[in-house]
């Protein structure tokens, strides 16, 4: 219990020293579409699915599908990598209908 608290804070201290937002883009045929704001504190809900590896609540998978197109930044970010990679992160895309991104 005392690692998942210190895990928890730890992940909050970095995710509040990096809170400029980014922009995913995705290109598309001839056009350039972009995409919702990459916002890794609106993703703060999923923290105990990828923690626990319990069940994700709805607004968590309203955040992943509304930010899917960033999951290949955070994945590639040392700062969150390690919290998107385990094996959690993968139940928790799949109960949310969510592909793994191949990045």
């Amino acid at each position: 219990m005392k690692f998942t608290k210190l895990l928890f804070m730890v992940f909050v201290m970095i995710v509040m020293s990096s809170l400029a937002p980014t922009r995913a883009t995705v290109v598309r045929g001839w056009g350039i579409e972009e995409k919702a704001a990459c916002i890794v504190t609106d993703l703060m809900s999923c923290l105990p699915a990828i923690l626990k590896g319990s069940q994700p609540p709805a607004y968590c998978c309203e955040m992943l599908k509304e930010q899917q197109s960033c999951l290949c930044g955070y994945i590639k970010t040392p700062t969150f990598g390690h919290y998107v990679i385990p094996k959690n992160a993968h139940k928790l895309l799949a109960a949310c209908g969510i592909p793994y991104p191949n990045c």
